[in-house]
């Protein structure tokens, strides 16, 4: 999917950004916000933050680290194409440093070869380090998240056939947030329909909708 005219205009001026000036957020290790746009790190897939690798929380270490390495960084992001979530698939750098690679290369993200071998080579030296997630036979998070996926689908007798993503509003802010079924706050989220929260059936829906992901920092 190619970038269309009128996004790639208002893109131009995204190409570099600071957080020391941007409102820069983590949604999860290998996808970020800057200024109301979401960058979705081209080429690796990182553990969703509700995972655990054994007893290791692998995800939520994947989010702390992508924060650590933005945090007062200078970040540079090289749109490729727009997803159909509507995020922008992108090359992103810390201070030059390419987010996927550091990502993969601290153990943290494999290479996500269903849409890209860009960092293929990257991940063969990370398991030859035997490092984070190379260090075992974890579940891949397409795995993961396929697994999550038809548990919900089986457990959630509420929700409609093939729609387990829960829309929430949030009681504090007032936000609509969707859980997807790997968050981990998806057990503890519950959906009272009468007060417009909603299931949805993919992620595509509920952004349209005016849903958000979870942000954890």
């Amino acid at each position: 999917m190619t970038i269309r005219a009128p996004l790639a205009a208002v893109l131009a001026a995204l190409l570099t950004v600071s957080t020391a000036t941007a409102e820069t957020r983590v949604i999860d290790g290998d996808t970020l916000e800057i200024d109301g746009t979401i960058f979705r790190l081209n080429g690796i897939d990182a553990p969703e933050h509700g995972q655990r690798c054994g007893d290791w929380e692998c995800g939520a270490e994947a989010t702390r680290t992508l924060s650590k390495l933005l945090k007062g960084a200078r970040v540079r992001c090289s749109p490729i194409e727009e997803d159909v979530y509507g995020r922008i698939i992108a090359t992103c750098y810390a201070n030059g440093r390419d987010l996927s690679a550091e990502m993969i290369d601290k153990g943290l993200a494999w290479a996500f070869v269903k849409y890209s071998e860009e960092y293929v080579q990257d991940e063969l030296v990370g398991r030859d380090k035997a490092e984070g997630v190379f260090a075992d036979d974890f579940l891949a998070p397409w795995d993961f998240r396929d697994l999550r996926w038809k548990r919900a689908e089986a457990e959630e007798q509420e929700a409609p056939p093939g729609c387990p993503i829960k829309g929430n509003i949030s009681f504090n802010s007032g936000d609509r947030i969707y859980h997807m079924p790997w968050s981990p706050w998806y057990s503890r989220t519950y959906i009272n329909t009468a007060k417009g929260e909603r299931w949805f059936c993919d992620e595509a829906e509920a952004i349209a909708a005016g849903w958000r992901a979870p942000y954890w920092n």
